[in-house]
């Protein structure tokens, strides 16, 4: 839980990128997720040294060689304010090796094409100074700390729609009770908040497994989380929310979850919770074939069940946010994909919410559809296969 001083901070540090010309949420919390980014590398380098000394050893695998030394923000984050940007803005400064250091880890694969938008050398000053004095020495400070950077976007009108009320994802979660075995997609993943909820409840659910379990915590790291993302800055966003949390390596993917470049998705996930968008429209050429015969629509609401059919495991179980008119719509694609849910899967619930919800970016009513996948045409096989053992025992 922050505290009233942290939360002041941290307000401090958003009303110095407003006053100092940047305006767009988004954008702000890109440029300090890259902050955080480099300052979250020191840690880790000094952990490796401390390790080393104590070992008496080489240090393992370092980040910063000895001729990046001055790019650690431990060095750097006292300098004079237009030092500190000739470093972080000239070629080989702190910013190229934020791009260029590779695969590390999740969120330096998403760098590629990451711009550097702190406009002057004050303004990176400040925000550097205050973010030196935010402490963010355990996960949980430095998940409420990031959690409540995000919660600005839900205060930023048009790009709301990105970010799904917290209570709501909480109430979707609990009631899905996510467990160690599970693997947990979000095929819209945006900043990932249902994702790192999972995570939330498996950490306070499981917290022995974690101590005593070398394979779950792998899994935990590694395997258990899939998100689906194709706009750059919320993957880069999503990511760090991870990393934030905890979870070191979440298998997050920058691809249209609806297009031939996720085909691969297919029974993959035990459990998918998901607020897909509301209201796209796509032609079908843009749509993997395979989805366009579970539902042939253009409407993305619809489409993105179909996908989350497909890419559960059978047995595998879905919270979904969806319009209202997905349950009472009359097309043709409608009555199909709830036929399919209804008939070939198992419909569990259908959690009828205000259409207040997701004001203001949003006035349509929504509910939350829990189902789960059942074998497809199961009871079809099962008829086949007593008619052609009738027939070879005549």
């Amino acid at each position: 839980m922050l505290t009233g001083e942290k939360r002041s901070q941290i307000d401090k540090i958003w009303n110095a990128f407003w006053t100092g010309g940047v305006s767009n949420p988004l954008t702000v919390i890109e440029q300090i997720t890259y902050l955080l980014f480099i300052k979250r590398l020191d840690e880790l380098q000094a952990a490796k040294e401390l390790k080393a000394n104590r070992l008496n050893k080489a240090i393992e695998a370092p980040i910063f060689d000895e001729t990046q030394q001055e790019l650690r923000w431990s060095y750097f984050k006292d300098r004079e304010a237009d030092d500190l940007y000739r470093l972080f803005t000239k070629e080989e400064g702190v910013f190229d090796f934020m791009k260029n250091m590779g695969q590390e880890n999740s969120f330096s694969r998403f760098m590629k094409g990451a711009t550097f938008m702190i406009p002057t050398s004050r303004l990176l000053t400040q925000v550097a100074d205050l973010l030196s004095d935010v402490s963010m020495t355990s996960r949980d400070a430095k998940g409420d700390i990031y959690e409540y950077l995000l919660s600005k976007i839900a205060t930023a009108g048009t790009n709301g729609q990105f970010r799904t009320p917290r209570h709501i994802i909480k109430m979707m979660v609990d009631m899905m009770q996510p467990t160690p075995q599970d693997t947990i997609c979000d095929p819209s993943a945006g900043t990932c908040g249902f994702l790192v909820a999972s995570a939330e409840y498996i950490q306070e659910h499981y917290e022995e497994r974690f101590i005593t379990d070398s394979d779950f915590r792998k899994h935990f790291n590694e395997d258990m989380f899939i998100g689906t993302e194709f706009d750059a800055t919320m993957i880069r966003i999503g990511s760090m929310n991870m990393l934030m949390h905890g979870i070191e390596k979440p298998n997050l993917v920058d691809v249209d979850a609806l297009s031939e470049g996720n085909s691969g998705f297919v029974n993959k996930a035990s459990l998918v919770l998901a607020n897909p968008p509301f209201k796209g429209s796509l032609d079908h050429d843009a749509v993997e074939k395979n989805i366009i015969s579970i539902v042939s629509s253009k409407k993305t609401e619809l489409l993105f069940l179909g996908l989350i059919l497909r890419g559960l495991k059978i047995g595998g179980r879905a919270a979904v946010i969806v319009p209202d008119g997905v349950l009472f719509g009359s097309s043709k694609a409608h009555v199909q994909i709830r036929k399919a849910i209804i008939e070939e899967h198992q419909l569990k619930a259908v959690i009828s919410m205000p259409s207040g919800v997701f004001k203001p970016y949003a006035g349509v009513s929504t509910a939350i559809l829990i189902f789960s996948k059942k074998p497809i045409r199961a009871v079809q096989i099962t008829f086949g296969f007593m008619i052609c053992k009738q027939m070879a025992t005549a």
